[in-house]
């Protein structure tokens, strides 16, 4: 929890804090919470709610707690690993859903983890962490394995720095054992995760890349099937095919 002072706060701290305090665990706050998780008086968070909600950024809904507003969603879209990135996978996400059945998300690198930008999921497909809007670590996920196998040493220094998380029994958490995961994800264009992150979770996951080469977001496909290897050539053809209208 942090302390309930404003002392040595900048007003754009104070707002950044606010917006922070929302998570796709937290989607909906009440002032009280807002204060709480902020550490900011009471009187400091209830004006500068009112002011996020007078542009936009935040709504107050009937139960009189306030959730993200949609100028923030309409910024968000100028970004262009969002929206226009979206856009021209999803042809390639729909056939590659439509083949698999499966979970097929799109992800972009944002600071330490990979940000999950879209998701296209079918009933009784097998549970699965992620949604769109929340992150993946870098070193659990297929999707995250493929960004950082492409990120600079710097990121990779930054994410092993205090130690792996543990998700399962399966979860890489030594960094040697992981460097060679990601150079193998270099060598063969794809990174293969086995019940790394969830029990009962398999993913195959390709890397996007831009004009210039660069490694832009990852696909991936998240399934039950332990054999999930055999989805290797489909998921490098729809990685490929996005890649081409970057």
């Amino acid at each position: 929890m942090a302390n309930s002072t404003d002392r040595g706060r900048t007003v754009t701290s104070r707002v950044l804090a606010v917006l922070g305090a929302f998570t796709p665990a937290r989607p909906e706050l009440t002032l009280a919470q807002i204060c709480r998780i902020t550490g900011l008086r009471h009187a400091t968070a209830h004006r500068l709610v009112r002011e996020l909600v007078g542009w936009g950024a935040l709504e107050r809904v009937p139960s009189g707690a306030y959730v993200v507003g949609l100028r923030l969603w309409e910024l968000g879209t100028l970004n262009p690993r969002g929206l226009p990135l979206r856009v021209r996978a999803m042809p390639f996400m729909e056939d590659l859903h439509a083949a698999t059945r499966q979970h097929v998300q799109l992800a972009v690198l944002d600071g330490g983890a990979a940000l999950v930008v879209e998701r296209i999921s079918a009933a009784g497909a097998v549970p699965v962490v992620s949604q769109v809007g929340g992150r993946l670590p870098l070193h659990a996920s297929a999707v995250g394995k493929v960004l950082l196998a492409h990120a600079d040493d710097g990121l990779f220094a930054e994410v092993t720095g205090d130690g792996l998380a543990r998700f399962t029994t399966a979860t890489v958490t030594d960094p040697a054992a992981l460097r060679v995961a990601l150079a193998e994800c270099r060598r063969t264009g794809v990174a293969v995760v086995r019940e790394e992150m969830s029990a009962g979770a398999y993913s195959v996951a390709a890397p996007i890349t831009d004009a210039k080469g660069r490694v832009i977001a990852g696909l991936s496909v998240v399934g039950p099937d332990p054999a999930i290897h055999r989805l290797v050539p489909a998921v490098l053809m729809a990685g490929r095919g996005i890649s081409r209208g970057a």
